[in-house]
């Protein structure tokens, strides 16, 4: 079993978001605002051009806590974010996260970590907490 320690950095997840992702999420999830997804209406936004739907950037944080605590993510594991930047189609974007604290319980404990993902130039896209718990008995 992994020993999950304060300031024990989670494995980062790099990807490029692509506007064919953007608009295979749009018909995924029923999201269709123009700002994803029309590049005329996008142009006169404040962004200048379509954007990434938040919950498709955050994705690749559920994804590093995935590939960080397995099943425990998946049946324990909990996030709060905040939105900070818009991610663009050509974007690379790093999910990164730092266990910050260790609560140990009676046969488990919970793992709180900060979290965040961030685009290519340094710009934190999303910031946040992810909160799993974890068996400690084998």
């Amino acid at each position: 079993m992994p020993s999950w320690t304060p300031g024990t950095n989670l494995e980062p997840i790099i990807k490029t978001i692509t506007q064919k992702q953007i608009n295979e999420y749009a018909d995924a999830s029923g999201d269709s605002n123009p700002l994803h997804i029309d590049q005329q209406f996008a142009r006169k936004s404040q962004f200048g051009h379509t954007i990434a739907h938040g919950m498709l950037v955050a994705a690749s944080l559920s994804e590093m806590m995935g590939v960080s605590f397995g099943i425990y993510w998946h049946i324990s594991g909990r996030m709060k974010l905040i939105f900070k930047a818009p991610v663009f189609p050509r974007d690379t974007v790093t999910a990164f996260g730092e266990v910050k604290e260790v609560i140990d319980l009676n046969s488990t404990s919970e793992i709180v970590c900060g979290i965040g993902v961030k685009r290519q130039t340094g710009e934190h896209a999303i910031l946040g907490e992810a909160r799993v718990t974890v068996n400690t008995i084998q």
